[in-house]
């Protein structure tokens, strides 16, 4: 049976949502549940460049409200004397307030990129701003803890391309968008007839290997999201829809100890604030569902949520009620289980800036670093080639 160039693209499609690996397994039979108390990590990513200064906002800067005289937040959510919070995020202030929030500011990197598609890269892989990886710290994760997992599902990406996160030289997450969608696109008549033929060109091999792979792996993890399927009531938005495919898989026995997420875009160059608002107005009511979910059934004290950006955005404002493409920004960190709370260091320096933007105080590979060592337990060094040191809010 020859393949068809139509039938070729259609199996590249399939295979593109999951982005298996070549060696993969026959079935789904293996006793590889998460044992009791495991942790979680939860990566939401804020896509296009979150405007920083207008989350966590400096409520007694003049410069601040000086160089934003349209756009700056004059209403935001008392944090401290110092810090307030974009009155959007109303259920994060909650999560202060109680002590299950923690806010890094002004996370970077050396020498920053301003392309959404580079610094991005740079985030995802861990990479120097002069360096160019084709792994990323999660995927290098799967390397090194997963090489013995039964199951290939120990990190799971709800989008329907899988993030260069997640990418590892020999293990790789699985992407779906929605598990009764992937199984019944993996279940269709044609995808396993293609599969019973065997092709000896490598690369329509490994497409049918990734075919295969996804198939047995689509039942799996569609099977798990219905186990003890949620009950609590999310948001309809599309990010609620996503926390709550989460909820459901982290309520079963599936293995997975990762899950990424992402919202967006962020890209705010014209009337910011009207947009802004609207995807802070979506993250706070998911994230305050799922969260809720989570007391519930106990789970919150093992769950880590954890939000960046690629970049965040110039100090001034520009000429059409936006911003421009910036450099550091905050990271949110959610859980019942963090050892330190509230603000962890001290608000962006908005008087001694790099030709308008702000300079960078904290590297974000330290804080995945912490991740990876606190966290998730495993060898940072080894995953990150970080040396320097490790932070101590989880």
């Amino acid at each position: 049976m020859l393949i068809k160039r139509r039938e070729f693209l259609k199996i590249s499609s399939l295979a593109a949502a999951s982005f298996m690996m070549p060696n993969f397994l026959k079935a789904m039979t293996f006793d590889d549940a998460l044992v009791p108390n495991q942790k979680i990590l939860i990566v939401l990513q804020f896509t296009g460049g979150n405007d920083g200064l207008n989350t966590i906002i400096p409520i007694r800067n003049d410069i601040y409200f000086r160089e934003r005289n349209k756009i700056a937040i004059s209403d935001s959510l008392k944090l401290t004397d110092e810090a307030g919070i974009n009155p959007a995020l109303s259920y994060f202030k909650e999560l202060y307030d109680n002590g299950e929030l923690s806010v890094m500011n002004n996370v970077g990197y050396p020498d920053p990129d301003k392309s959404h598609f580079r610094s991005m890269d740079i985030w995802q892989s861990a990479s120097r701003s002069n360096e160019y990886l084709e792994t990323g710290w999660l995927g290098r994760y799967l390397d090194e803890e997963c090489y013995r997992c039964e199951h290939p599902t120990q990190a799971l990406e709800v989008d329907d391309m899988l993030s260069l996160a997640l990418k590892g030289e020999n293990n790789k997450a699985f992407a779906f968008k929605d598990p009764k969608r992937l199984y019944q696109t993996s279940q269709e008549k044609y995808f396993k007839s293609l599969y019973d033929h065997h092709h000896d060109d490598e690369t329509v091999s490994y497409l049918y290997q990734t075919l295969g792979s996804t198939i047995n792996n689509a039942g799996y993890i569609f099977e798990e999201s219905k186990a003890k399927k949620t009950e609590a009531a999310y948001p309809n938005s599309q990010l609620g829809k996503d926390f709550k495919t989460v909820a459901s898989l982290i309520k079963s026995d599936i293995n997975t100890r990762v899950y990424y997420l992402s919202v967006g875009s962020f890209d705010t160059h014209v009337n910011q604030n009207e947009r802004q608002q609207k995807l802070f107005t979506d993250i706070n009511e998911a994230v305050k569902s799922f969260v809720a979910d989570m007391k519930s059934n106990g789970l919150f004290e093992n769950i880590l949520l954890m939000t960046f950006s690629e970049f965040g955005r110039r100090v001034a404002q520009n000429a059409s009620n936006g911003t421009d493409h910036g450099t550091a920004n905050q990271m949110f960190f959610i859980s019942g289980g963090l050892k330190r709370k509230g603000l962890l260091n001290a608000l962006p320096d908005l008087q001694h800036l790099n030709e308008g933007d702000l300079i960078y105080s904290e590297d974000f590979r330290k804080v995945y670093a912490t991740v990876l060592k606190n966290w998730l337990k495993a060898d940072s060094s080894k995953i990150l080639g970080w040396k320097n040191g490790i932070y101590d809010f989880i």
